[in-house]
């Protein structure tokens, strides 16, 4: 999810070839439900929620730099599940 509008996440799918749905919180709401605004016009502190089926927060990866750690530990978190 990203505060960035729909037409620039839908660019950025497309540029990297992704087809997946990427979500938009361009007035950030769920960012601060979710504990991830920041103050002002700072941008989101980057955190990677894996969500189950049941809607239930399977794992929470946290890093500013790594994004690699994200998407590791995220698919290491979704392979538990089988």
């Amino acid at each position: 999810m990203s505060a960035d509008p729909l037409d620039r996440q839908r660019k950025f799918d497309e540029t990297n070839q992704l087809n997946i749905p990427l979500l938009s919180d361009p007035k950030r709401i769920l960012a601060k439900q979710f504990g991830v605004k920041r103050m002002a016009s700072l941008p989101n502190k980057r955190k990677t929620f894996v969500i189950g089926s049941d809607r239930q927060v399977l794992s929470v990866i946290v890093s500013e730099t790594d994004m690699t750690k994200h998407a590791d530990d995220a698919l290491d978190a979704l392979r538990d599940l089988s």
